[in-house]
């Protein structure tokens, strides 16, 4: 069973996992960002507030916890090296807390807190994703102009 799996399953490069890891959070964060304004928009007269302090929660979040887990996924995804699984990028652990995020997101969608709060909390996520993915990005373009040179 197991050289099954190693001979199917699909591999990726460290720079295209670090470009995927990159894209991930970027996307996620857009959307989050996008979700969270239109529905402070749409919900609250103080709208320009909330998103002033949503971006701050971001950029509080990205700097205090973000940053260093985009810095171990970038680390994680160099020392294992070239030809690991394509979606490896992220512990097994990783992806277990995205799902439990996803849930949680429901779940508060679900339990009737207001949508301009429900904005406040996405924006600030989203901000803080596509914040720290700067990280990723960065060590994206240093991969690739390593291997130009």
């Amino acid at each position: 069973m197991s050289s099954w799996l190693e001979t199917c399953k699909p591999v990726a490069s460290s720079r295209l996992q670090l470009l995927l890891a990159g894209g991930l959070w970027s996307s996620v964060g857009l959307g989050l960002i996008g979700v969270g304004t239109y529905w402070m928009a749409r919900n609250s007269v103080t709208m320009l507030g909330l998103l002033a302090i949503s971006l701050g929660l971001g950029f509080g979040k990205s700097v205090l916890i973000l940053d260093r887990a985009a810095n171990r996924i970038v680390k994680r995804i160099e020392l294992r090296g070239e030809g690991r699984c394509l979606g490896s990028f992220y512990s097994l652990r990783v992806w277990a807390l995205v799902i439990l995020m996803m849930a949680l997101g429901r779940f508060l969608r679900g339990v009737g807190i207001s949508y301009a709060l429900l904005g406040l909390i996405y924006a600030a996520v989203g901000t803080g994703l596509l914040t720290s993915s700067r990280l990723i990005w960065q060590a994206w373009r240093q991969h690739r102009q390593a291997i130009r040179s």
